[in-house]
């Protein structure tokens, strides 16, 4: 599902250019192709792992998140909380930054001089910022449901599901462009 105010057509064709860039198809990947469609998922659940990361650092380097650390569980629930309030932080920074550079013909996607948002009404723009963050929010919502019904960690289930999710077409790509469909037929049979 695009943002509201995506051109979905200019967004299909930019994705054909983006092709053969590499580095972007990687990024890509870790969003289960939401991130260059635009989707409401298009940030995926990058922001919480960021988050996670900066706190677990900064519980080393500040004394008060150590000693929240050393409380055992309610001190662990307040660390939790705090990674939620820096995630829906770091959402909307790189939800403006990814919509900043959308605005702009050829910059999010190289090769790519297709107006992806078309509007350059203020009001739109924010709430493209809301509701990316929105679907941050809500992936980070049902990695902890998933967690809470003790299935496993519901971070990495979902970071799986959306890697796995993109496998298929990126080993059919892999046949095409190469020529390597018996490279690809071992793969895929190892995985």
């Amino acid at each position: 599902i695009p943002i509201p105010g995506v051109s979905y057509t200019a967004v299909q064709t930019c994705l054909k250019a983006a092709e053969s860039n590499q580095l972007l198809s990687l990024v890509n990947l870790f969003s289960g192709g939401a991130l260059l469609k635009l989707s409401i998922f298009a940030l995926g659940i990058m922001p919480y792992i960021t988050s996670s990361i900066i706190l677990q650092l900064l519980v080393v380097v500040i004394p008060r998140l150590e000693l929240l650390k050393e409380e055992g569980q309610s001190g662990q629930a307040k660390i939790t909380q705090y990674t939620r309030y820096v995630t829906i932080g770091l959402a909307l920074l790189q939800g403006t930054s990814i919509l900043t550079l959308a605005r702009t013909p050829g910059r999010l996607i190289q090769g790519c001089n297709e107006d992806l948002i078309p509007s350059d009404d203020i009001f739109l723009f924010v709430v493209m910022i809301v509701t990316l963050t929105a679907g941050t929010a809500l992936i980070m919502w049902l990695g902890e449901l998933v967690t809470g019904k003790g299935v496993g960690n519901g971070m990495s289930i979902l970071i799986f599901t959306s890697i796995i999710a993109t496998t298929p077409g990126q080993m059919y790509n892999i046949g095409i462009s190469q020529g390597a469909w018996t490279l690809t037929g071992v793969v895929a049979v190892g995985i």
